[in-house]
């Protein structure tokens, strides 16, 4: 078990989401855990739409920041919220 901490992360996500799956198979890559809530529940998405101000899949909070977008935009600012990579 690593010894690092890392801050609690929510990802939005629906199961036909490319973006969605890369995401996750990238936290999972690197050890990092997240929890997962389904968009096609209506609640959560009245709920992702309420705190985020967005109705897009994947919405990615990390300690409270929001990111969204493509995989590919959200994945350099997780890594530096995360303090994976320098922040640019």
């Amino acid at each position: 078990m690593s010894s690092h901490h890392h801050p609690w992360i929510e990802i939005f996500s629906t199961p036909t989401c490319p973006d969605c799956r890369a995401l996750k198979a990238w936290l999972e890559s690197q050890g990092i855990p997240f929890v997962e809530r389904d968009l096609r529940d209506p609640a959560i998405a009245e709920e992702a739409k309420r705190r985020t101000g967005v109705r897009v899949a994947p919405i990615t909070i990390v300690a409270g920041d929001v990111f969204y977008g493509t995989f590919p935009q959200q994945k350099p600012r997780i890594a530096a919220a995360l303090g994976l990579i320098q922040a640019a």
